[in-house]
């Protein structure tokens, strides 16, 4: 609490400080946006305006012209969209003349109502597994775009420091979805604790090594930002700042686990000391660091898969193509983030394992164990006896401390006890026919007693 109370404190106080109030920012026609999106379906097609060309129809639903037709050329060839009847698209309009076909364009498909499936599955996914923790998770998630829409982003538009926003921003979304996902805990404010070491740790890194490498944060898209804006903003700390937000969702996942894993350890064994329950914790560690690291190389690699195409048919040696301006960045964001993570296994763990050890174990809740079957009563067979009974050995004297087992007597080998009478063949069980008659066994010499005794 004297840890958490003071930073959960400094994240408001900088959300309040660096939030753009009073501030309008400039959007569409007022920053040189002049394309405005129109939804159209598509009518018609006709190949009548060239050997790379196609004539395509399209339906206005909305825009200036709500309901007008218009024909707009559209290039036919390898890497082209291909367009069919019924699309549904998204025209641009450029503000000019509503009627004339000059002035829209196909840019686009309209792909919302796939993507409203897509989240209705992926929320009913989570719902199924999750229940209550996992509307909880939704709910996090939520909030998390709230922050990233609603504070995030003003404040960078509005030319605040990029890196401070990100570290405030990273802060309150921590704050909020580890609270709201897992409880208010000792072992999520431990998870917390292990998050905000691991941020920190990955902002002085990115900070030290964007300057060792020259990195200026400039590319195409950063570049053109610059211009609409007309404001100086940092470029560099812009990149540090998605370093930081693309860090945390993995950092949460890491800590949380570590959290986790500590306590359950606990848990099954109280007598452990924090030294044990710190390499026991390791342990599990190492084997997450391993999958945590190489998923998040992959998800860079994977999102600048195009750009190392691009450069590669360039003609450039691999040393080159490694130290371009796009591709060093995001070796910067990588290797940091992928320090960061590294670095959250052990500080988490030692945390929890310095507070796990200072709680007292809750029983866990377990489900009342079946009832073990109850040991059949032992029966006495009885014999008959001969004529000439031998001498029993009397048997050995059971141990103290151990009950004696009963004695079970009877011909072993047969099963039959003469000293019942003769033997009958049982009635019909269903009672469909009378029973028999009794029919008396044949007289036959009774064999050798052999009698034993089982303890």
């Amino acid at each position: 609490m004297w840890l958490l109370v003071p930073l959960a404190l400094a994240t408001v106080v900088g959300a309040a400080l660096l939030y753009p109030f009073g501030v309008e920012q400039k959007t569409g026609a007022e920053v040189g946006l002049n394309q405005t999106p129109v939804e159209a379906v598509v009518t018609g097609m006709a190949e009548n305006c060239g050997e790379k060309c196609v004539a395509i129809t399209v339906k206005m639903s909305d825009g200036p012209s709500p309901g007008q037709s218009i024909t707009i050329p559209s290039v036919k060839g390898p890497g082209a969209p291909s367009f069919a009847l019924g699309d549904e698209v998204v025209l641009s309009y450029s503000g000019t003349q509503p009627q004339a076909a000059e002035s829209y364009q196909i840019v686009d498909y309209q792909r919302g109502w796939s993507l409203v499936v897509l989240a209705l599955l992926f929320a009913a996914a989570v719902l199924l597994l999750g229940r209550w923790q996992g509307l909880a998770a939704l709910g996090a998630l939520l909030l998390s775009f709230a922050v990233l829409v609603l504070f995030v982003m003003p404040s960078l538009l509005a030319g605040q420091n990029p890196l401070m926003v990100a570290v405030v921003g990273a802060g309150l979304i921590m704050f909020v979805v580890l609270y709201l996902t897992h409880g208010i805990s000792a072992r999520t404010s431990t998870a917390v604790l292990g998050t905000l070491v691991s941020l920190a740790l990955i902002g002085v890194l990115g900070a030290l090594f964007s300057a060792l490498s020259s990195l200026t944060g400039l590319d195409d898209d950063t570049a053109n930002l610059v211009r609409l804006l007309g404001t100086d903003i940092d470029t560099r700390g812009l990149l540090l700042a998605g370093t930081l937000i693309g860090a945390l969702g993995v950092l949460d996942d890491v800590t949380v686990t570590q959290t986790s894993a500590v306590w359950e350890l606990r848990r099954a064994n109280d007598k452990l000391t924090w030294r044990e329950l710190f390499a026991a914790g390791s342990r599990i560690g190492r084997d997450h660091m391993s999958s945590v690291v190489n998923t998040l190389v992959m998800a860079y690699a994977g999102a600048a898969l195009p750009l190392l195409l691009a450069i590669s048919l360039a003609g450039r040696s691999m040393g080159e193509i490694l130290t371009a301006q796009q591709i060093a960045q995001e070796i910067v964001r990588t290797l940091v983030g992928s320090i960061g993570l590294v670095a959250a296994i052990p500080v988490t763990t030692a945390l929890a394992a310095l507070v796990a050890v200072r709680q007292e174990v809750a029983p866990a809740s377990a489900e009342p164990a079946d009832p073990e079957p109850s040991a059949p009563e032992p029966k006495t067979v009885k014999r008959a006896k001969p004529a000439a009974t031998p001498v029993e050995p009397q048997p050995a004297k059971p141990k103290p401390g151990k009950p004696r087992p009963a004695r079970i007597e009877g011909d072993l080998f047969t099963g039959y006890d003469p000293g019942k009478g003769p033997w009958e063949r049982p009635g019909d069980p269903s009672g469909a026919s009378a029973p028999r008659a009794r029919r008396a066994a044949p007289a036959r010499q009774a064999p050798p007693a052999r009698r034993r005794s089982f303890e």
